[in-house]
């Protein structure tokens, strides 16, 4: 009976809406257990490298009429048979005959209906898969968005000597933080508390404008040094706060210079400012510090302050197990961003995770910007037990789906 109970009946792809408005697919499979769904998010600055999400007219038209045919009658308790499946169909390196949008969708939802028929609970599931240790992850809650999070909100381009373009505005993607506590629900509580706090000082110092929201339900303030910003955090957020900074360095990147705050900068100048940063504030990692194309940057800084700083790849990196093993040989991070549409399957997003864990890295399941009310990322982050999620702002109910799934999680462990 369980057999049956495992087997793939149907899988149909749809079009719905992420957080921006933008469509996106979702994934309906189904089993005699009833219907499995999964929606695929996608990101607003993208790495180069990342797999490929096709057109949603012709992702969707892949699962219902390449991927489905193929998968049905197989066994969703075979995780990792079905996404080999998948990559054999597709058989490019980086998704682009099927497309990521389309795999990921079909792989997420075959995961969900897998833990089913073991009668799992999906981290459950998921760990058992992996063969790791569950863990309830700490919230790096969003506070602040710049870059191309607040384009819109305020004036983001200004010209600077010799015609260039350059940030106006704040040129950094994403201001984080986590707080230390027993418990997640403390964590984020904390964090929440915070939240609250800076929303209050932003409201009294700058106007009502100054607490509109970005696309991942942080703050988007009329403030355009980074300095002030992390002066901001400290003041509202106390001693006990550890400030992570995304960024997001390739959106800055241009003719061999990185504009930041109106000024036109090198890899060594930019550098510089960062260990100017990390002296002076409490941040505890950097993502995304230098362009994805930018490896000595990278090895630079990593050599500087890595050993006490976790510097971070997710453009750089992309889950993408051959460019994390790069970044290994040639020491240029020491932390990974985890996104499973970067890489297209459930299967090669535990393989980076695990590849990363063994070799002592830092690890951080992160949301995109155009995100769904798909809490997957949640029980991912416990089930591989990487110790942090990054999934936005307290606030937009795409966000607040992942941390609600966590405290829930939290809530039948006790």
């Amino acid at each position: 009976m369980k057999r049956n109970n495992s087997k793939i009946r149907n899988i149909k792809a749809r079009k719905i809406l992420e957080s921006r408005g933008k469509p996106t697919v979702e994934v309906e499979l189904t089993t005699n257990l009833g219907k499995f769904l999964a929606s695929v998010p996608s990101g607003a600055s993208k790495g180069k490298y990342e797999a490929v999400a096709l057109p949603l007219k012709q992702a969707i038209n892949n699962v219902n009429k390449i991927i489905a045919p193929k998968l049905k009658g197989k066994d969703v308790t075979q995780q990792i048979k079905i996404d080999e499946l998948m990559r054999k169909l597709d058989g490019t390196k980086n998704k682009s005959k099927l497309g990521a949008n389309a795999i990921l969708g079909v792989s997420l939802a075959a995961c969900r209906a897998g833990a089913r028929a073991n009668n799992l609970p999906l981290w459950k599931w998921i760990s058992k898969i992996a063969g790791t240790k569950p863990l309830l992850p700490a919230p790096c809650i969003l506070f602040i968005e710049g870059g191309l999070h607040s384009k819109g909100d305020f004036d983001t381009r200004a010209t600077v000597k010799g015609g260039e373009e350059a940030s106006a505005s704040l040129t950094f993607q994403e201001f984080m933080a986590y707080f230390p506590a027993r418990s997640f629900k403390e964590k984020f509580k904390t964090a929440g508390n915070v939240y609250k706090k800076l929303g209050q000082v932003l409201k009294k110092r700058y106007g009502k404008g100054a607490t509109k929201l970005g696309m991942e339900g942080a703050f988007t303030p009329p403030i355009k040094k980074t300095k002030e910003v992390l002066d901001l955090l400290v003041e509202t957020g106390g001693n006990k706060i550890n400030i992570i900074i995304d960024a997001a360095a390739s959106t800055f990147f241009k003719k061999g210079k990185y504009s930041l705050e109106k000024k036109r900068l090198s890899e060594g100048e930019l550098l510089n400012f960062y260990l100017e940063l990390c002296k002076n504030y409490p941040i505890v990692a950097l993502e995304d510090p230098f362009s994805q194309e930018d490896w000595q940057g990278f090895q630079e800084i990593t050599k500087k302050i890595g050993k006490k700083v976790t510097i971070i790849g997710d453009d750089l990196l992309v889950t993408n197990l051959q460019r994390i093993k790069e970044a290994m040989k040639k020491k240029a991070c020491n932390g990974l961003i985890l996104k499973p549409n970067q890489v297209g399957t459930v299967t090669e997003t535990i393989t980076a995770a695990k590849y990363a864990t063994k070799k002592k890295w830092k690890v951080f399941v992160k949301h995109r910007g155009g995100e769904t009310k798909d809490d997957f990322i949640a029980d991912l982050a416990i089930g591989l037990g990487t110790g942090f999620i990054m999934a936005g702002g307290p606030t937009k109910p795409e966000r607040m789906a992942k941390y609600n799934r966590l405290l829930k999680v939290e809530e039948k462990l006790r």
